[in-house]
């Protein structure tokens, strides 16, 4: 990482053009889809054009590290690793309480019964995998054994047919488990805040700094204002929430959006960049990642 992470307005030709389509990736959960449904579709005022593509989270931490699109949706934990090519914006992204991910198992058991155990996870660089490595630190005997990288919808029905001992799960998994007769063995969101009184950071939203600081400002301030118009009328996103939200039953969609759309989206704040922060100093603390340089998450 470099020393400095300040942002500055780009030299001539660096950044593209200011009137191109900024190309974004982001999921096509309802929580993102809600989000940024206002933005996507011109309907806010004087914000740039967009470029979606539609990416699971591990596919849009890869984008990332290799710099990749101009804006992306990312695990907090992929920071580390892109913050010198990428500035995090201060809203947009998903954070909040009473909804981290679970540990997931076929039967009852406790975390004792994961030493040595096949865990599939969504990705070995999300926010949900540096949550469960720093609980398994403190409550698995020996650790758990193979980690296996799953897309986040075939994580449960691993878990169900017995190809892996346990699963860490994300998004509306929540609210859904239990029909695939699983049980939670553990919530990684009440480990995080028992421990810290912090929320939980999950998913960051980033923007080249090559686009300057006066276009990574107009950015935050397009997402801001995408998504109080998504507050302002929920109705007006729904047909592209549920487009693209896999066949999820409508009324689950609206728990997702419930539970990860909230203050934290239209502005980190304080307890926000305190939440950031305290991971990311604690994984660094546990060999999880790269330590961030001074200044890595100041935003313009």
């Amino acid at each position: 990482m470099t020393e400095s992470a300040e942002l500055s307005d780009p030299a001539p030709g660096a950044g593209g053009s200011d009137d191109r389509p900024l190309r974004i990736a982001y999921s096509p959960c309802p929580n993102d889809t809600f989000v940024f449904d206002a933005w996507a579709h011109g309907r806010v005022p004087g914000a740039p054009a967009l470029d979606v593509t539609f990416a699971d989270i591990d596919v849009t931490n890869g984008m990332a590290e290799r710099g990749e699109l101009d804006v992306l949706k990312v695990s907090y934990a992929v920071l580390p690793w892109v913050l010198d090519e990428y500035a995090l914006l201060p809203c947009g992204g998903a954070l909040g309480r009473g909804c981290g991910p679970l540990v997931l198992t076929s039967g009852p058991a406790d975390a004792a019964d994961l030493a040595g155990r096949t865990v599939a996870v969504p990705s070995e660089r999300s926010t949900a995998y540096l949550l469960f490595r720093l609980w398994a630190a403190t409550e698995v005997p020996g650790g758990v054994g193979e980690v296996k990288v799953l897309p986040f919808h075939e994580i449960m029905p691993a878990v169900r047919a017995g190809t892996v001992d346990a699963g860490l799960v994300i998004h509306e998994a929540r609210f859904t488990y239990q029909d695939y007769g699983l049980h939670c063995l553990a919530d990684m969101g009440e480990h995080w805040e028992a421990t810290t009184g912090l929320p939980i950071p999950l998913g960051a939203i980033i923007a080249r700094r090559a686009l300057g600081a006066k276009r990574l400002r107009e950015l935050a301030d397009a997402a801001r204002a995408s998504v109080r118009m998504a507050w302002d009328d929920p109705l007006a996103s729904r047909p592209y929430v549920l487009e693209h939200a896999q066949e999820m039953d409508p009324a689950v969609a609206d728990q997702h959006i419930g539970l990860y759309v909230n203050e934290f989206t239209a502005d980190l704040g304080e307890d926000g960049y305190a939440a950031v922060r305290g991971l990311l100093t604690r994984a660094a603390a546990e060999g999880l990642v790269p330590a961030l340089a001074p200044g890595a998450l100041d935003f313009a």
